[in-house]
């Protein structure tokens, strides 16, 4: 990818607006595109990197894709797991 490249990608994703960040979204959830278009891997790819990107940019930690809520605890390796009983 050349220079010019990456910041015509910056610069797209800069002006991305809600409405697309939505439609995105809804593209990856059912491998879509709104015109009943498959989603290539590609375009899976490049959509959940621009979801993560959007994101970061507008979305609040606890609400983004994929958020894990930090323990409040540590995990206690001494109990034992109930599988292994």
């Amino acid at each position: 990818m050349t220079n010019d490249s990456l910041l015509d990608a910056q610069a797209t994703l800069e002006s991305m607006t809600p409405v697309i960040y939505e439609r995105f979204l809804d593209a990856i959830a059912i491998g879509r595109w709104p015109n009943g278009d498959a989603l290539t891997a590609e375009q899976k790819e490049t959509c959940l990197q621009a979801i993560i990107f959007y994101e970061a940019k507008h979305i609040p930690a606890e609400q983004r894709t994929g958020y894990v809520p930090p323990k409040t605890t540590p995990c206690d390796d001494e109990q034992p797991l109930s599988w292994k009983k």
